[in-house]
């Protein structure tokens, strides 16, 4: 075989690895989506992706690597999207903050099963170091660029009434509370829903800027 061919064929070995790795992986989102954290084993994961007991053991050795995988997983697509948002919003504090929170309502995160799986991993951070940095990484890139973008507003719209960092943290936990009603009550909360009352929230904290 020439150098040539060796290299493709290796690149498709790697590709198809990753691939693999990937489908495992949305399979334990379902899992864990369908049967909570404790029930889900590489055997539920294994008939998610309807492959055998063995591949799933072959890429992850073990349940709680793939659960720790599964993390970094939703942790790093949340923060891609996140700055891939701001990216496209422009320079503007208004634009950027308005684009950072609609992510939370994205149809990629706001997603019944990856919530379960935030919310799964949240209920088990107290005894589990591991989870516990996983979902703060997640929680401090965003968290520290939603105070700035709202300080930079209170600056630009003298709201001198308002606290940068409480402002984020009131922001934060509504999504979040969004993020559980649409979980446990998805007739009564959706994603269109969710968003439509967050812009009307930011025209009342910030109305020199946003507008209902």
């Amino acid at each position: 075989m020439s150098t040539a061919a060796a290299t493709q064929a290796s690149g498709k070995r790697t590709a198809s690895k990753e691939a693999r790795r990937l489908q495992l992986i949305q399979a334990t989102i379902r899992s864990i989506a369908r049967h909570g954290l404790s029930d889900t084993t590489v055997a539920t994961v294994a008939r998610e992706a309807k492959l055998s007991q063995g591949i799933v053991n072959l890429h992850f050795q073990s349940k709680e690597r793939l659960l720790v995988e599964t993390l970094q997983f939703v942790t790093d697509e949340y923060r891609d999207t996140w700055e891939a948002a701001l990216k496209r919003a422009g320079p503007g504090a208004a634009a950027q903050l308005q684009a950072l929170l609609n992510v939370d309502y994205d149809k990629s995160v706001f997603d019944r099963d990856k919530i379960a799986v935030w919310f799964a991993f949240w209920s088990e951070t107290k005894s589990r170091p591991t989870y516990r940095k996983l979902c703060a990484e997640r929680d401090r890139g965003y968290n520290a660029k939603l105070t700035e973008l709202a300080a930079e507003l209170i600056a630009e719209g003298g709201y001198v009434e308002f606290d940068a960092a409480t402002v984020a943290k009131g922001l934060s936990a509504m999504a979040e509370g969004f993020w559980l009603d649409g979980l446990v009550s998805p007739r009564e909360m959706n994603r269109d829903e969710a968003r439509k009352i967050s812009d009307s929230y930011l025209s009342c904290l910030f109305p020199r800027h946003f507008h209902t």
